[in-house]
């Protein structure tokens, strides 16, 4: 049976903590900051840990 390949996407985009989270960026976080609130644009500033409901899959698509 043949290696299972890493999704090159999924691997640019989440990274694993040391104690085996995923964390990835605040999604619409990239432009059209203008009609965005301060206080919403802080929020969604830096990383954050990925949902337990979306981590099995994720997991899958990085190989782990």
């Amino acid at each position: 049976m043949p290696k299972q390949k890493t999704h090159k996407g999924a691997s640019k985009r989440i990274r694993v903590t040391g104690t085996g989270k995923l964390v990835a960026e605040h999604t619409n976080n990239q432009h059209k900051f203008e009609h965005k609130s301060s206080s919403r644009k802080r929020r969604i500033d830096g990383t954050g840990v990925l949902s337990p409901a979306d981590a099995p899959r994720m997991r899958k698509l990085l190989g782990l």
